[in-house]
């Protein structure tokens, strides 16, 4: 009877997950040479070809998508056996900005789960400086947060966002009056990029709404009240960037990137996880 190699079959899992080689082998704490290696000997052993390899995307061939919810079921029950003995499963509590935390949240989760099937995820959204702090009070084990927000150093870039004028697609500016603007208190630092690009661009605006988190800010801009500056992951789909057809000036992108304390090989082995993840999604 042949016998599959259980970490050959995890990276099948990852990579078929992430869509990705690198991605697979960073949640592996490995190489992608490492992970390719293990993939092409795990074909051989099941005597198919499990991904089709283009220089620009992995997909699943015919017998991959047959073997894959299998092999889930696989690593799933190894994970379950580890546990066994285990006196508590393993949490790990995480912080992600809300300019990011946008549709693709779930699927970030889904992302997670399957490939830590035995981890209590403790996630928390909310502002940049409100996650620094938590991680700062021991709350948090890890805070992924816009770098210009964070208010230190450092840090490991995930991938950058980008940002545009968002406004409802029937939303119309009457030439000659006040941009109106809605976003977060003045301490938020991507009102303070939008309003300086503004300023500096001699365009005249007014605050007509000032939300309580970056969902309310993104309401007011589906809703047509005004225009805000938003990460394009979370503006709502109803939404669109209005900029270039106002002679708005463009935004810079922002860095995403993550910050942890931690000790544990294991939990730093599960945030590896969530970081591959979500630079899968970038």
């Amino acid at each position: 009877m042949k016998t599959l190699d259980i970490e050959a079959v995890q990276a099948f899992v990852l990579v078929a997950d992430l869509a990705s080689f690198t991605r697979a082998a960073e949640a592996m704490a490995s190489t992608q040479s490492a992970v390719s290696l293990r993939i092409k000997r795990l074909e051989d052993e099941l005597g198919r070809r499990l991904f089709e390899r283009t220089p620009r995307r992995v997909r699943l061939t015919v017998a991959g998508q047959l073997f894959l919810e299998r092999a889930r079921s696989l690593v799933a029950a190894h994970a379950s056996a580890l546990e066994a003995f285990a006196q508590e499963r393993r949490r790990l509590a995480i912080g992600i900005t809300d300019h990011a935390a946008g549709a693709e949240l779930p699927q970030l989760l889904q992302r997670v789960k399957r490939a830590e099937p035995g981890l209590v995820l403790e996630m928390r959204v909310g502002s940049s400086r409100d996650l620094i702090a938590a991680l700062d009070e021991g709350e948090l084990d890890a805070a992924i947060v816009l770098a210009d927000e964070a208010g230190r150093r450092g840090g490991e870039v995930l991938r950058a966002e980008s940002f545009g004028w968002m406004a409802a697609r029937d939303f119309v500016h009457r030439t000659g009056e006040p941009l109106p603007l809605a976003a977060q208190s003045d301490v938020c630092g991507v009102r303070a990029m939008g309003v300086a690009a503004l300023d500096q661009a001699g365009i005249a605006w007014t605050e007509v709404f000032v939300g309580g988190g970056i969902g309310t800010v993104a309401a007011a801009a589906s809703a047509g009240l005004a225009i805000a500056v938003l990460s394009r992951r979370v503006a709502p789909p109803d939404t669109t960037d209005i900029g270039p057809a106002l002679g708005l000036p463009p935004l810079p992108p922002r860095d995403l990137v993550v910050y942890a304390s931690l000790s544990d090989p294991a939990a730093r082995q599960s945030l590896r996880t969530v970081c591959a993840a979500i630079r899968a999604m970038g």
